[in-house]
């Protein structure tokens, strides 16, 4: 007989189901996620980190899960809510099932949950804090449980602690790393770029030290405009050396040029949102991990040129600066688990690189 499991939300709906995972009690923030694949890149993607992630695709476990295909050493979920779970993956590359997954790094699941329920009230009401254990004598304290999340820095819970180097013959990169996925890194390898990812409380002269082709700014989760001390280093880069931000990245890049952010009601969670490249007339179909976007209100054409455009929704997508060597993108290019076709960030970037040091 399968453990009792029950998700509560803040406005106090209630989610019966069966545990799936570790067991025991957590908060976080909950989500929903819209990719029909990809369940293991979304839990071990940084960016994820002190959330319970909904699922919306109704069957998730059903090709299990392998050491290739994580985005870090472990997943960053909090918890992970899904419809119905598969224990019997079907996939010549799987090397164990879902459940053994969550219960060797300790994280709760439940199945069984209506989460196209569950959905409709995260798109009407917003993201809010959710409490999931197994433990029902919990209940009569959840309000005070709930009272327990509180706003933190979660980059520093996923990035690197020392500076690490990949080495490689082509452009040196100073990677900053927010909550790094290992796609960026891969990336830039097949590029034979020699790599250098430094911890995000870098100081800049730490980074100017090895003398970088270029900056790449990594994804990472939380609010942009709770990491002050990151964005006043990325003010002493912007100039020196060309720079490419990627989501967060991309994020406090604005918020040092003197932008502003914002908090999405829902977030973009998935692998199937419409991002228009207004340079090409293109539009492309993205993966998506984010809950704050860049405000298009402080955007002057003489100082930044916005080059994608969400098509769901209109929001920023793509910033290129035009006094300094600075291109961004909300979406992640790296992606490999949907449509891999806006790799072509990195190649514009080594481009930008090449003709900043020709100059």
């Amino acid at each position: 007989m399968q453990m009792k499991a029950i998700l509560i939300l803040e406005d106090g709906t209630e989610f019966t189901g069966e545990a799936f995972g570790a067991e025991g009690t957590l908060i976080g923030e909950v989500v929903f996620n819209t990719g029909m694949t990809g369940y293991q890149e979304i839990i071990t993607d940084p960016s994820v980190c002190g959330q319970i992630v909904t699922m919306t695709y109704p069957l998730i476990g059903n090709y299990g899960v392998n050491n290739e295909d994580a985005l870090s050493e472990k997943p960053y979920i909090k918890g992970l809510v899904v419809r119905e779970l598969c224990t019997t993956p079907s996939n010549w590359r799987a090397t164990d099932n879902l459940d053994n997954y969550l219960k060797k790094h300790n994280i709760l699941g439940i199945q069984g949950v209506d989460t196209r329920a569950l959905t409709i009230i995260l798109r009407e009401k917003g993201s809010m804090k959710g409490l999931l254990t197994t433990n029902t004598d919990i209940l009569n304290e959840k309000e005070a449980w709930l009272e327990k999340i509180k706003n933190y820095r979660p980059v520093y819970d996923v990035g690197t602690k020392k500076v690490l180097h990949y080495e490689g013959r082509s452009n040196r990169i100073a990677l900053i790393d927010y909550g790094v996925n290992k796609n960026i890194i891969d990336l830039l390898k097949s590029k034979d770029c020699d790599i250098f990812v430094f911890p995000a409380n870098s100081k800049a002269e730490e980074i100017l030290d090895i003398n970088p082709d270029g900056i790449v700014l990594s994804n990472g989760p939380g609010n942009p405009k709770d990491y002050q001390n990151q964005i006043q280093v990325i003010k002493e880069l912007l100039g020196k050396k060309p720079v490419l931000g990627i989501s967060l990245g991309h994020q406090l890049v604005a918020l040092a040029c003197g932008g502003d952010t914002e908090k999405l009601k829902n977030g973009h969670r998935g692998a199937n949102h419409p991002v228009k490249d207004i340079e090409k007339d293109r539009t492309y179909i993205t993966v998506q991990n984010h809950g704050y976007v860049v405000k298009k209100e402080w955007l002057h054409p003489d100082k930044a040129l916005i080059t994608h455009i969400n098509l769901n929704d209109n929001t920023v997508e793509g910033i290129r600066y035009k006094d300094i060597p600075a291109i961004t993108v909300q979406f992640c290019p790296e992606a490999l688990y949907g449509s891999i076709n806006t790799g072509y960030i990195f190649e514009e970037f080594i481009s930008m690189m090449e003709k900043h040091k020709n100059n």
